[in-house]
């Protein structure tokens, strides 16, 4: 299962009118502005990402069928806003729980967050429209469905989201190897949990707005989980520790 792809200048004309998520465009260099300013234009005002490149490039992708100097990546589903994940846990009487995930580039990676996302009933996931990997084909399958039933929202700004976040009365636990033992550290009421890309880490400005650090304590030759692990066991720790704070005493 790939992640579709739409070719033509009218064919993603319809697109952008028909509003349908778009991942990521790409232009060739050499047609930069030949016919294709309105469409710049749309891109600019719903803030999708593109980017100009070499004619082969777009011969590759599209196997050398009438590109016409412009290809669209189209998501599988639709992108929810932040507001929806906090609706979404109002709805259900809970504490808001979501992750935010900053940097990640791997499918797999994503797609199994998004499958722990849904098993701990967690009420979504962030990612940024930059340096991440977007729903894709990969992503909905590694998920085994679970990307049907998780809002994803993707931002432009992570730093800018986090504090809106606040403003909501959540607290943001960034996942860092110099943070606080996750087992001694209370994660009930409201929750962002922010988890760095593969070898990256978090940003300097996303830590930085962190309300604490977290990590996971290793004990073994290794010093580090990938991404969807250290999620996982971190999402479960956060449904743990709700679950015996409301287990009634006696």
């Amino acid at each position: 299962m790939n992640e579709e792809i739409v070719y033509g200048k009218n064919a993603v004309r319809e697109l952008l009118q028909s509003q349908r998520p778009l991942n990521k465009v790409l232009l060739q260099k050499e047609s930069s502005g030949q016919g294709t300013s309105d469409i710049l234009d749309a891109l600019r005002e719903r803030k999708i990402p593109y980017q100009f490149v070499e004619r082969q490039a777009l011969d590759r992708l599209t196997e050398k069928q009438n590109h016409q100097g412009i290809l669209a990546y189209v998501a599988p589903k639709e992108y929810a806003e932040v507001e929806d994940m906090l609706a979404l846990a109002a709805q259900k009487q809970e504490d808001p729980c979501i992750l935010l995930l900053d940097q990640v580039e791997d499918p797999h990676n994503l797609g199994a967050v998004i499958r722990t996302v849904n098993a701990v009933g967690a009420h979504g996931v962030i990612i940024p429209k930059r340096r991440s990997v977007a729903l894709t084909g990969t992503v909905a399958k590694t998920s085994a469905g679970a990307v049907e039933h998780v809002l994803v929202a993707r931002v432009s700004n992570l730093v800018q989201t986090l504090k809106e976040l606040k403003k909501a009365g959540c607290w943001i636990a960034g996942a860092e190897m110099d943070g606080q033992d996750i087992f001694q550290t209370d994660l009930t009421g409201p929750r962002v949990v922010v988890v760095g890309g593969e070898g990256k880490g978090l940003g300097k400005l996303v830590r930085e707005t962190c309300d604490e650090l977290i990590r996971l304590p290793m004990r073994g030759e290794i010093s580090s989980l990938n991404v969807s692990a250290a999620s996982s066991v971190i999402l479960y720790e956060i449904l743990r520790q709700r679950m015996t704070k409301q287990r009634p005493e006696g």
